[in-house]
């Protein structure tokens, strides 16, 4: 199995830089390309923006990392493009996600590798089900020989509304369960009720038993403004919104079992359009655009077997979000050479 990630002492790990492979997978394999800074890019980031050019940093997990497709089936990639045409002005995006993090390893991400990269806009990218990675302390990765390992991961924890960072840097060797301490054992994030609802979601014959669970709730902790997970998540959020000298969009990306109407959304829209408004930050939330396509087309937003999104899926995801940047890009200071459509 190749090897795709390298230990950092920050983040945990990242993509091994200028790393190029081709991954199996059930849709027929992809690509994988990597930049020296070690984010899937086909070129490196700069810091400099080029006159009368745009630029959107985006930051989420593997949803916006683009796990099951080439990087230019991806929506930053498809949006750079479609916003390059419509603004008649270079537009770059420059996608820093990283597959299996959470909402805090990110956060770590652009305080580590984007501080002095000029742009426009910033996009953070939440699959919703992060709300459990940022509770985590250890996360199962797979090693070169494909095995299943327990990792440390950074953290954060709250000391009344203050951040604390742990476990920076993180032990970089992996440990078997029965050598945590006992009250680190349920720290390891093992996938919980979400691995165990797609599972069920993604079974042959399958669709009585999601209409059975469709009041289910997978992630209870978007239930109240007050749960311990929804308090760490918003308090990540707010510093990384606040610290952020230009202006921010707010994404949170549904489950399948969400596009699937398996469960309830109202809960986790009602946390993010909470803290956005608090914030006054852009929240762009694209679960009611792709609930405007019939059922059948959503379900061919993600593969048969694995979640992630199809080439499809991130055309869809760009498409609701081109008019949120679109505005935002035209409203940004104007640098030489781009011009504004009447």
């Amino acid at each position: 199995m190749r090897q795709l990630y390298e230990y950092h002492p920050v983040v945990g790990y990242r993509f091994i830089p200028n790393l190029k492979a081709r991954i199996q997978h059930e849709g027929g394999g992809y690509l994988v390309h990597a930049n020296d800074d070690g984010f899937r890019s086909n070129r490196p980031f700069v810091k400099a923006l080029a006159p009368g050019a745009r630029r959107v940093l985006f930051f989420g997990d593997s949803f916006t990392a683009g796990d099951a497709v080439s990087n230019h089936h991806r929506y930053t990639d498809v949006l750079e493009a479609r916003l390059s045409e419509a603004t008649r002005a270079r537009v770059e995006a420059y996608n820093f996600g990283l597959s299996s993090t959470g909402t805090d390893q990110q956060y770590l991400a652009w305080r580590e590798f984007a501080q002095g990269i000029e742009h426009d806009v910033l996009v953070i990218a939440v699959f919703v089900e992060n709300i459990r990675r940022v509770m985590a302390h250890y996360r199962p990765h797979r090693d070169a020989d494909g095995r299943e390992r327990i990792y440390a991961k950074p953290y954060f924890s709250l000391d009344g509304d203050t951040l604390l960072l742990r476990n920076v840097p993180p032990r970089p060797t992996p440990y078997e369960m029965q050598d945590l301490p006992p009250a680190e054992q349920g720290a390891v994030d093992m996938g919980g009720r979400f691995a165990l609802l797609r599972k069920i979601v993604n079974a042959v014959g399958a669709k009585d038993a999601v209409q059975r669970l469709t009041h289910y709730q997978p992630l209870p902790d978007y239930d109240s403004p007050n749960s311990p997970g929804w308090r760490l998540m918003r308090a990540i959020l707010s510093e990384w919104i606040l610290r952020s000298a230009r202006p921010v969009v707010l994404m949170p990306l549904p489950l399948p079992q969400h596009l699937d109407q398996a469960c309830d959304a109202s809960a986790y829209q009602a946390r993010f359009a909470e803290l956005a408004a608090e914030l006054n930050c852009t929240l762009h939330d694209p679960l009611p655009a792709f609930m405007g396509y019939p059922a059948a087309q959503r379900r061919r937003f993600r593969w048969e077997t694995d979640i992630h999104y199809t080439p499809e899926g991130h055309r869809a995801l760009a498409e609701s979000l081109a008019p949120e940047l679109y505005r935002l890009l035209l409203q940004a200071p104007q640098r030489k050479g781009i011009v504004c459509p009447g």
